[in-house]
């Protein structure tokens, strides 16, 4: 295991992405909208005067504009994720776990979660819903539930909260998790503006971060913001650790970091 870790950990979970950009992105794919639409009735007018490919030509354009400024956003890697998640959801298996993550909605902020039990259990990260006794927490089939937060492990990052619900879809928790280097795990969240993303990272070691009394695992996996809370699964389908930050490591480059599963349980047990 690696010495006390004092590098700058990013709770937030970077790739930020504010609503002026979003707005702009989203101003420039409606001017192409009307622009191509306006072509194709002139177009109709004046086809002998406006050759085909010159619409083309100037649409493409405008097209690879609005492609190179959601690259400038998102960078080539938050791309790639896409891609990665559609891959891995053609698996009936990642599609049965994707039901038991959910969008948690505290405020004006957006982060991951995951049911833990088929009465309305979710596991999160304290700060998705610090502040709030109530969230809202969206099932992708199961629907829209208002969410109570009934406890907080603020020193682990993590909170249980509980909806009124029955015969929801959860998933297992290892109770005896044992993590080894190199070993390939997933995770499911809903990572910048996208939701129900599913992608795969590699174990790398453990960690004790400045302030902490707990060892937590570094990944190394595309973790981009609103992955906090998203569940780590192994193999067999259960969720061994919580993500909860990124860490900027002078070897590994930018990792992710989860909470080992087994901490929530002995805190849950504490609590009993």
């Amino acid at each position: 295991m690696e010495e006390k870790e004092d590098r700058n950990v990013d709770r937030d979970l970077i790739e930020r992405i504010d609503e002026e950009e979003m707005q702009e992105l989203l101003q420039q794919a409606q001017e192409e909208a009307l622009l191509k639409e306006s072509f194709e009735k002139q177009h109709e007018k004046t086809s002998r005067r406006f050759p085909r490919w010159l619409f083309w030509l100037i649409s493409g354009v405008f097209l690879f504009s609005t492609f190179s400024f959601i690259f400038q956003i998102y960078s080539i890697p938050a791309i790639e994720f896409l891609a990665a998640s559609a891959r891995m959801s053609t698996d009936e298996k990642v599609q049965d776990y994707k039901k038991s993550v959910v969008t948690i909605a505290a405020g004006d902020s957006k982060g991951t979660g995951f049911s833990i039990s088929n009465d309305g259990k979710i596991l999160t990260n304290y700060h998705v819903i610090e502040g709030y006794g109530q969230v809202t927490v969206d099932f992708p089939d199961a629907g829209i539930f208002t969410a109570d937060v009934v406890e907080t492990y603020e020193d682990i990052d993590l909170a249980v909260l509980d909806v009124d619900g029955e015969k929801l879809p959860y998933l297992e928790l290892e109770k005896h998790p044992e993590f080894t280097e190199h070993e390939q795990v997933m995770f499911i969240g809903n990572p910048l503006y996208f939701h129900g993303i599913a992608n795969e990272g590699a174990i790398i070691d453990m960690v004790r971060l400045s302030g902490w009394n707990d060892d937590v695992v570094m990944m190394k996996a595309p973790v981009y913001r609103g992955n906090s809370g998203s569940p780590v699964i192994n193999e067999n389908g259960q969720a061994i650790g919580v993500i909860f930050a990124t860490l900027k490591h002078e070897e590994y480059g930018k990792v992710g970091l989860f909470v080992p599963i087994g901490l929530f349980l002995d805190r849950a047990q504490e609590t009993e």
